[in-house]
């Protein structure tokens, strides 16, 4: 999540509130950025809180979507080449109309490629 300096209070409070993780700045566009990084903090804290408290716009679907993710690495599914495929996809569903530095292809190509260099 992220404010303007002006707007950070909520961050603090949220902070405060789930008891994880840190606020930092983002010097590129100015604001205040909470991050939780912790997978056991996500899927304890962050899901829950958004599976009762919704969000009321279409950034829900996204989350739901995120909240897969997070179960999935949680689970170990990123560890299996068609769990890390289907998580690549359901990352790759979230937020359509952003930027993105490679595609899924990249992607996927990228870890077949590791995984034959470690393996031969």
């Amino acid at each position: 999540m992220s404010q303007n300096l002006d707007r950070s209070q909520v961050l603090y409070l949220i902070q405060k509130q789930w008891k994880c993780r840190f606020i930092r700045p983002d010097r590129s566009d100015k604001t205040l950025k909470y991050e939780v990084r912790n997978i056991d903090a996500l899927v304890a804290t962050v899901v829950p809180h958004f599976r009762e408290f919704p969000l009321i716009s279409s950034k829900q679907a996204d989350f739901e979507r995120f909240a897969s993710v997070c179960e999935a690495v949680k689970d170990g599914e990123h560890l299996k080449l068609a769990g890390f495929e289907r998580i690549v996809g359901l990352s790759m569903e979230m937020n359509p109309s952003g930027k993105r530095k490679y595609t899924t292809g990249e992607i996927i190509n990228s870890l077949r490629l590791d995984r034959r260099t470690v393996c031969t």
